[in-house]
């Protein structure tokens, strides 16, 4: 079907906004205080900042690839999802944003990695690009019942930043390269209006994760760089909190020995990859353009990168570097502007549907996201910013709040933590035992206590792990069908072939026509 094209050759979407999402892998927030740090080379994402509402306190829903992902889907917390982990199934009954827009008449594409786990490798988009850069299987299921088990063949170590480095061609490149590629040309696509419908291309990288290798050309950018040491250097082991402890141990720290090259090693090559990623994201932005075609344009990562700050790395963790992410919308009728207040990537979805005029009335009760639009007009913050965790490093679920100054967080193994994120942005002082804040510490476990029943939520984590790790094992024996995604290329509908008219086929699949 060709859509109806208005006076500049672009489809006619009957007024409904198309989206384009870009979600990055690992990215730390605290590097977008307003847009991009000045001193990162981005000047693709530099721009789009400049149209954008910048969100400078926004947090995962849970700091791990996959409970992030799904909770940023689905606008649900992991303890409603039951993505606990990297190898949780996301479970295909729950809606996601993929599944709203698609109910209201969109086309739906995903590019890149999203980290479902199942047999479900859809979840609302109707088609997909490329596999994923990660297994959908059960294969990385922690153990409850295994307190400081390392799963060395699948856990993070400390080799990312002693292997830190140049290379032009790595497992990581090779996928992120695709990912650009297949979505570009999706973009471009799409500017044929063979399909009426307005569209929403979620284009989804793994980089800047680690490992932490970069390409020659964008290394460079960093030679002179001032901000490859860490703002606060690593401290004794004993100094941490207990759960920073259990991540020390996950990441089997006593194997390595990290020095200061290896640290801005690591951290340059980090910083390079930020910038490869510009240029990927620049590729696609400028076909957006040259096609004519609009849309809003949402850029978000599903957690940070602790980056050697306390000598902690990756994520994992509540902390700013781990927890705090990039978030930016560019919508017609949302001003620029810089907005302070606490955000989630819980209220992804019920942003893009409130974008789009797609009510959530029938799944409200069930979701833990709220609209941003109101807080990006102005209106006031949100209710407090809830985050939780349950997966590798953790020997029980821990969960957290964010609101205004104040970060709390709590596990049934550990002190409670309260830090104030103005006075104290690095999380140095933990405040929870100072008696000048016993009301703010009081008001903050109300607030947990009414919101979770952690004896409950240990108990559903400790069942799911149990069932999967039966299930897995099981499936290794015998034949192995894998849930993988495996792209369909329907070459036979592609270039020429004899069931085709040639001049409708030209016609049809020029972009624009009669120039």
């Amino acid at each position: 079907m060709q859509a109806h094209r208005t006076g500049d050759g672009r489809p006619d979407t009957d007024g409904r906004p198309n989206i384009l999402i870009f979600m990055v892998d690992q990215l730390n927030g605290t590097l977008f205080p307003d847009g991009p740090a000045d001193w990162l080379h981005l000047p693709n994402l530099k721009r789009l900042a400049a149209r954008s509402v910048r969100f400078a306190n926004a947090y995962t829903a849970s700091p791990l690839c996959a409970p992030g992902r799904a909770s940023f889907m689905s606008g649900q917390l992991p303890s409603r999802t039951g993505v606990y982990d990297n190898a949780a199934e996301f479970a295909s009954d729950i809606p996601t944003f993929a599944h709203h827009l698609r109910r209201a008449g969109y086309q739906t594409a995903l590019s890149g990695k999203m980290h479902f786990v199942g047999p479900d490798q859809l979840h609302g988009f109707e088609e997909r690009l490329t596999t994923d850069v990660y297994p959908p299987d059960f294969g990385w299921t922690p153990d409850y019942r295994k307190p400081g088990e390392r799963i060395d063949w699948w856990y993070h170590n400390m080799g990312s930043v002693t292997g830190a480095g140049v290379a032009e061609i790595t497992n990581q490149l090779e996928y992120d390269d695709e990912v650009a590629y297949h979505a570009t040309r999706k973009v471009l696509d799409l500017s044929r209006g063979h399909d009426a419908r307005p569209w929403c291309l979620t284009v989804s990288f793994t980089h800047p994760h680690d490992p932490y290798v970069a390409r020659r050309r964008f290394w460079d950018l960093y030679e002179d760089c001032a901000q490859l040491s860490p703002r606060v250097p690593a401290f004794a082991y004993e100094d941490h909190d207990p759960h920073s402890q259990r991540i020390f141990d996950a990441n089997d720290w006593r194997s390595y020995t990290i020095t200061d090259k290896d640290i801005r090693r690591a951290r340059r090559a980090y910083f390079a990859n930020i910038s490869y990623l510009d240029e990927k994201i620049g590729e696609i932005l400028d076909a957006l353009e040259r096609t004519r075609q609009e849309a809003i344009i949402l850029f978000v990562s599903d957690h940070g990168d602790m980056l050697g700050e306390r000598g902690l790395w990756f994520k994992m963790s509540f902390l700013e570097g781990s927890a705090r992410v990039p978030l930016m919308i560019c919508a017609p009728g949302l001003a620029p502007a810089l907005v302070a207040a606490p955000v989630s990537t819980l209220d992804v979805t019920p942003t893009l549907c409130d974008l789009a005029g797609i009510p959530l009335g029938e799944i409200a009760p069930w979701t833990d996201g709220e609209s941003l639009v109101p807080v990006a007009r102005g209106d006031a913050a949100r209710a407090p910013v809830p985050m939780e965790y349950a997966a590798e490093a953790s020997y029980a679920p821990m969960v957290a709040l964010r609101e205004g100054r104040w970060k709390y967080a709590a596990c049934p193994l550990d002190p409670e933590q309260l830090f104030d994120l103005e006075a104290d942005p690095d999380e140095l002082a933990n405040l929870a035992g100072d008696p000048r804040h016993a009301a703010t510490l009081k008001r903050f476990r109300a607030l947990a206590a009414a919101r979770w029943d952690l004896a409950r939520f240990d108990a559903e984590v400790r069942q799911s792990q149990a069932r999967r790790l039966v299930v897995y094992e099981a499936l290794r024996n015998g034949a192995h069908f894998p849930w993988d995604y495996q792209p369909l290329q329907k070459a036979s509908e592609r270039y020429m072939r004899n069931h085709m008219d040639l001049n409708v086929l030209e016609e049809r699949q020029r972009f624009p026509r009669g120039e």
